[in-house]
């Protein structure tokens, strides 16, 4: 009866990652400071913006070829694979258990719809390091998603 008790403390946490040192700073520090408590398994989130074909189409003057974006899209999924496969390596070599998620679409959107898909109950993400003006002009993943997502939002500042 205590271990089930127990359980029902754990969250059910997910860490979104992208290509920045701070996403993985983030499920580095998440492992180390919260591994006893986060139930299995822990997602590990990442998104392919939709943003690499709008540049395109603006590259291109125009509407880009199909064969540019269908390649744009396998190199971003590949990046994609390849970014979750290690980050899923690091959980396995901390004795953690992770499922891994990707979404196409905007980050900010994706990463909070996906907290509700998920029921998650506590999400952490990496500081972007933007300083004050870039977060007022271009905003900021964790600043949205800390006033979105329907949980908790930690955001794990690496230390300079």
């Amino acid at each position: 009866m205590a271990g089930g008790e127990g359980e029902s403390t754990k969250k059910r946490a997910m860490v979104a990652i992208d290509e920045s040192e701070c996403s993985h700073h983030a499920l580095d520090w998440a492992l180390a400071n919260l591994r006893d408590s986060l139930s299995s398994p822990l997602i590990i989130f990442t998104v392919q913006p939709l943003q690499s074909i709008s540049i395109l189409a603006a590259a291109s003057y125009g509407s880009p070829a199909p064969e540019l974006i269908r390649s744009v899209q396998e190199h971003q999924q590949k990046v994609s694979v390849a970014l979750l496969e290690k980050a899923k390596e690091i959980c396995s070599e901390r004795g953690v258990v992770a499922e891994t998620i990707t979404e196409v679409g905007d980050p900010k959107e994706a990463i909070c719809q996906a907290v509700e898909k998920f029921d998650v109950n506590l999400l952490i993400l990496g500081n972007q390091g933007k300083g004050t003006l870039q977060r007022a002009f271009l905003g900021s993943v964790s600043n949205y998603c800390v006033h979105n997502a329907k949980c908790p939002v930690l955001v794990v500042k690496k230390s300079e």
